[in-house]
């Protein structure tokens, strides 16, 4: 090969390598801004990567932290999710067209573990429910904003039960109703099985709240079931018993698929202190507009 020959073929490699690497940043979903720890990406055809600050990740990828690690991904649409140690979360669809907010749309799978998302972009334009967090108890519905999920899935033992007629929860009656945007629209509450009937904006008689934290296994820790904090805005927690809005500073809790969710006047133990590190930087190779970490602030919930 003459050394034409060579430079042109130069040319053509690095022309190829510029638009591979453009083809998959254009696919990926986000980055990762920081991370603590061991962190992983496993794909869907079964392959693993190894993450670490400055890696894409992609629709299809379940992200694993490892015991003591804490990640930070920025997603293309600004919002951004910080995972806990021992998190497992899949990006089950994610498709965010900047020219067509309607075709917005994002799925994401959290088989165990928590986290802490700041909504982007995706479900504040064009199509709201265009944003949604599963798990096998119930899916939560996001309306612009922050908040932190915890999932605690059954063991062996749990699993077998899980969509049994647990006991219900212990109630207490309140002195005063809660605010309606604690309720759903009408939301069948029972105590020992027995119905006490339908609540509505229209007849509210002193209103039934969970007072007991969701019990405790022995040994400590969370029973099995999905568990959220609302930083800011409102989110919809929705399974086979039912659908309940919570708002800024509510605790809420469901135990199984076909329990309903449930207010919880006090943090059931939720726990979640990423670095202070998380807290400031930027997403590397990014600007000021894209990669600059939104208004917010990070929380600690102990």
């Amino acid at each position: 090969m003459n050394p034409s020959e060579n430079s042109i073929a130069t040319r053509l490699l690095l022309v190829l390598l510029l638009f591979c690497a453009g083809w998959a940043q254009a696919q990926s979903a986000g980055q990762v801004i920081n991370v603590s720890g061991p962190l992983f990406a496993i794909q869907g055809d079964g392959g693993k990567r190894v993450l670490s600050t400055g890696s894409l990740v992609n629709q299809g990828d379940t992200l694993v932290t490892e015991e003591k690690t804490y990640a930070r991904v920025k997603f293309t649409d600004t919002g951004e999710i910080v995972l806990r140690p021992n998190t497992q979360l899949k990006v089950e669809s994610y498709v965010f067209a900047q020219a067509e907010p309607k075709s917005d749309n994002v799925v994401f799978g959290l088989l165990k573990g928590a986290l802490r998302s700041v909504t982007g972009l995706i479900g504040k334009r064009g199509n709201q429910d265009a944003y949604r967090l599963q798990t096998e108890t119930a899916t939560i519905g996001i309306r612009g904003t922050s908040f932190i999920a915890e999932y605690v899935p059954p063991d062996q033992t749990e699993a077998a039960v899980a969509s049994a007629d647990l006991p219900v929860p212990t109630f207490a009656l309140l002195d005063a109703p809660l605010p309606l945007f604690a309720l759903a629209d009408t939301a069948l509450i029972t105590v020992t099985d027995v119905p006490i009937g339908y609540l509505t904006a229209d007849t509210l008689p002193p209103l039934l709240l969970a007072q007991i934290t969701p019990p405790t296994p022995g040994g400590g820790g969370l029973a099995a079931g999905l568990y959220v904090h609302v930083i800011d805005g409102i989110i919809n927690l929705t399974n086979k018993g039912g659908s309940l809005n919570f708002s800024a500073g509510q605790f809420g809790y469901t135990a199984s698929i076909i329990r309903p969710p449930v207010v919880v006047p006090v943090n059931p133990g939720i726990q979640f202190s990423p670095p202070p590190a998380f807290s400031s930087s930027v997403a590397p190779n990014s600007n000021s507009s894209a990669g600059s970490k939104p208004k917010t602030v990070d929380c600690e919930v102990r």
